[in-house]
């Protein structure tokens, strides 16, 4: 297999519904704070209101000329200028840069229902500027607009797996030598439709979620951005970049299985994991987390358990698995990017964060499923794990940056 050349990771940024910025992020997951509450930002769509992870910042953010803003771009560009500060200062690393961020619903959590019931009319009122924000591939084209950022620009949208797959797509342009530097990432906002979407499929927990425990119910929906700036690691260190850590090796697979269920001997997703582990040159025992899928429904924790007792039996040592979702939601196209995020700080401060609401655990005996408070421990190696609808897996792998695997 092609073994990537090693990319650093120099900037990150956030919006989640704990608040704007990384250290609010940080401070929520350090608490074991959940950020789950009753939907407020919009009207339920549902017949009863459901528990979500939603961001209560204004999101003011200035409209590049002639662009209409959806909710998903303020979100991506939020969190885009805040890994941007890592940019160098000079104008040639902007007109370089590249974007690739993913979405699943981009603008059309902004649709109002007048444009559902009389489109014509609604239209002619409003302007087609609500409209241009609903290709997916509009969220990076507003990101680079907002930024000046001139190099290429590429939307994602492969389901709940597309904010790793990002990520990984604009480490694949770097490591190749097609671009110098990338803002990667997701984005997503609420959605009534989304959330329609999931109550008829029955994956909506009306309770504050529980993933990987016995009485899981389902998923709750959430929003957020997190992008992270990317080049490759010999140009950081040649200009002095602070380097947070190195994304060493991802991969991606496809079930193959069913449009809405995961394969349930989740072969796909350990698929994934192993060929990111062998990418990166890290053997199964330097994995010293590993962030979760982790929805809570019924099929997903399952599936993706199975998956880690394939990957990791006969080790030795357990490895920590959490999910994050139980913290803010499942942001959807913005969940493997924020995942991937709390990867990095898990690996960078120690810390392992367990997940919340985990009383009665699914039985595993090749990992550790983390509950409780958190967790101090020193690792040189970390992984994300994300899947999606239509059996779409990215697996990261991060390390540290330093000699000796310490940045």
């Amino acid at each position: 297999m092609h073994r990537p050349l090693p990319v650093a990771i120099t900037g990150i940024g956030v919006i989640s519904p704990y608040g704007r910025g990384i250290a609010a992020l940080l401070d929520g997951l350090a608490a074991c704070e959940s950020a789950i509450e009753p939907l407020s930002i919009c009207p339920s769509p549902l017949h009863v209101v459901p528990v979500v992870g939603q961001v209560l910042d204004p999101l003011d953010v200035p409209a590049p000329p002639g662009r209409w803003l959806s909710r998903t771009d303020r979100l991506a560009v939020i969190a885009a200028t805040e890994a941007a500060q890592a940019l160098p200062p000079s104008p040639d690393a902007r007109r370089d840069c590249a974007v690739v961020v993913a979405t699943t619903v981009a603008g059309l959590s902004d649709i109002d229902s007048a444009a559902v019931l009389d489109p014509t009319t609604y239209y002619h009122i409003v302007g087609l500027g609500p409209a241009s924000t609903y290709p997916v591939s509009r969220v990076a084209e507003t990101v680079a607009a907002s930024l000046a950022l001139g190099g290429p620009t590429l939307g994602v949208s492969v389901a709940c797996a597309s904010g790793a797959m990002a990520i990984a797509l604009a480490a694949g342009m770097i490591a190749d030598g097609r671009v110098s530097m990338a803002i990667a990432g997701g984005s997503d906002a609420l959605c009534p439709f989304t959330m329609a979407g999931f109550n008829a499929l029955q994956a909506l927990d009306f309770e504050p979620c529980r993933p990987f425990c016995q009485s899981r119910a389902g998923l709750n929906l959430g929003e957020a951005a997190a992008m992270v700036l990317l080049e490759g690691e010999a140009r950081a260190r040649a200009r002095g970049a602070t380097i947070l850590a190195r994304l060493s090796g991802w991969a991606f697979t496809n079930d193959a299985f069913h449009t809405t269920a995961p394969d349930e001997e989740g072969r796909g997703i350990a698929a994934s994991m192993v060929q990111a582990m062998r990418a990166a040159g890290v053997d199964r025992g330097r994995i010293g987390y590993l962030n979760a899928h982790g929805t809570g429904t019924r099929l997903n924790d399952v599936a993706e358990l199975r998956a880690y007792e394939q990957v990791f039996a006969g080790t030795g040592a357990r490895v920590p698995v959490s999910s994050t979702k139980s913290y803010i939601g499942h942001t959807l196209g913005a969940a493997g990017a924020i995942e991937a995020v709390i990867t990095l700080l898990s690996l960078r401060t120690g810390t392992l964060f367990p997940t919340l609401r985990l009383a009665d655990p699914i039985d595993t005996t090749s990992v550790e499923l983390l509950r409780g408070g958190t967790l101090r421990t020193a690792m040189d190696a970390a992984m994300s794990v994300s899947a999606g609808f239509g059996g779409s897996n990215t697996s990261l792998v991060l390390e540290h940056a330093g000699e000796g695997g310490r940045s």
